[in-house]
């Protein structure tokens, strides 16, 4: 079966989308690092790193130090689809991503969305 190609893009390519999209709704791109990083267990500085080094999505969550255990709590509809339903652990995550930076644009509190 072919790989999806969110897989192989850049996450420094599809960032920008992300900040442009939470600064529309007047948040910020420090918020939209707290989100990626309390998902991830990257530090602010271990993601510049990655997003300098134009890693895929793929590398990305492979390499991701400690993928927060309170993500399963994410739930919800992106793009159609329910995070809690999609079955590729890989592009379950890159959903729960796309679901907390939604989350962040549609102004829920930095508590709720980081499941605190």
């Amino acid at each position: 079966m072919p790989q999806h190609r969110i897989y192989t893009t850049s996450v420094a390519s599809v960032y920008p989308h992300y900040v442009t999209k939470a600064e529309k709704k007047n948040r910020t791109k420090d918020e939209v690092d707290q989100i990626i990083c309390w998902l991830t267990g990257y530090s602010p500085e271990q993601l510049q790193s990655r997003l300098d080094e134009d890693v895929d999505f793929q590398t990305f969550f492979a390499d991701a130090p400690a993928m927060n255990s309170n993500r399963s709590l994410i739930t919800g509809v992106v793009c159609g689809v329910r995070v809690e339903e999609v079955e590729e652990p890989l592009m379950r995550e890159i959903r729960y991503l796309d679901k907390l930076i939604d989350e962040l644009a549609k102004g829920k509190a930095m508590e709720k969305i980081l499941r605190g």
